[in-house]
């Protein structure tokens, strides 16, 4: 088995608490992987005026896989300053995002949950092109939809409903009222699923998608959409998983995949050592399954979770009676995988 290397960049808040226990998930799986720290986010900003070092990219590129925690990204602009997050994922081309929700066995979550949103991870909105006119009292931004961007997402998005023994896939977008833009998503996405017959597809407008996901969550099985609308729809999806503490994410590229939990920095419990880490450990195990193809290690740690939080295994920010600190509910992850 070829060694393995992943660049770690912990961020800030409980990024510096659940990020430590993920990598330690790993190693007690994968002990011969290098790990490379890399300081990056908010605190390094403010300590160096940068948002990363300027070797981090080279050393991405190097090693092929990130894990990213919790970085900060205010909302007003800051000179110099950009979400590393965002930045590495535009920079190194990880094009699609992939959030699964599935239901798991705690009291805030629904059972029959078991859906994947596949979001393009490069365009839209979040391409950064915007500007202010009339002195500042006018903003705009400009919504870039391609046909290169939307073909290969959704390429992987039916990839991945076959791989995974999905039945339908979902497009969701607004095409109705932006007829340039979702438009063209919505039929290069149409011409795509032309080449997977045996995948039923159907599409709903983006509003439509949001009724159907608080009323009946359970209709759903993949759903492949656009930058923003599915950065929303999977928040809202993982309220249904337990919560965005416990939400993992993949954004996978051709070369390069980063992992990266979808909760953030949550400064109101950073340093107590009470962040629950599922989010963290269950975007590794994202990262072994689709970009280093060991899906059965990636299901051990899968099921190494289930089985602590079947036993009732609960740190303090998921609930609160019985609560493990984040360092308990890491070794009592890490137990199950001996």
């Amino acid at each position: 088995m070829a060694q393995r290397l992943l660049c770690v960049i912990e961020g800030d808040g409980i990024g510096h608490e659940v990020v430590p226990a993920a990598v330690q998930v790993l190693h007690t799986v994968l002990p011969d992987v290098i790990i490379q720290p890399i300081e990056a986010g908010w605190e390094y900003f403010e300590r160096t005026g940068l948002s990363m070092h300027s070797d981090t990219l080279e050393q991405v590129n190097q090693a092929g896989a990130v894990l990213v925690g919790a970085v900060t990204t205010p909302p007003y602009p800051v000179e110099g300053y950009v979400s590393p997050a965002m930045h590495l994922r535009r920079v190194v081309q990880a094009f699609a995002n992939l959030r699964p929700t599935t239901s798991l066995p705690i009291p805030t979550s629904r059972e029959g949950i078991n859906l994947l949103i596949v979001r393009e991870n490069t365009e839209d909105v979040y391409g950064g092109h915007e500007h202010t006119e009339d002195e500042g009292q006018t903003g705009i931004s400009e919504k870039i939809i391609t046909r290169e961007a939307t073909e290969r997402v959704s390429r992987l998005a039916f990839e991945m409903a076959i791989r995974g023994g999905r039945k339908k896939v979902t497009i969701v977008h607004k095409a109705n009222v932006l007829q340039q833009t979702d438009g063209l998503f919505r039929r290069v996405a149409l011409e795509v699923a032309s080449y997977y017959p045996e995948i039923i597809t159907d599409e709903f407008f983006v509003d439509t998608a949001a009724y159907w996901m608080v009323k009946e969550p359970t209709r759903f099985d993949v759903i492949l959409t656009p930058n923003l609308y599915g950065d929303i729809l999977s928040d809202m999806a993982a309220a249904w998983g337990g919560g965005l503490g416990l939400a993992p994410s993949l954004s996978l590229g051709e070369r390069v995949a980063i992992a990266e939990p979808a909760h953030g920095n949550v400064p109101a419990i950073a340093g107590l050592g009470i962040a629950n880490p599922t989010a963290a450990i269950l975007s590794v195990a994202m990262l072994l399954r689709y970009h280093w193809q060991m899906p059965e290690i990636a299901q051990q740690i899968v099921e190494a979770v289930r089985a602590t939080l079947s036993e009732g295994d609960y740190t303090a920010d998921v609930v609160m009676d019985g609560a493990l600190s984040t360092n308990q509910f890491t070794e009592s992850v890490c137990n199950h995988l001996h």
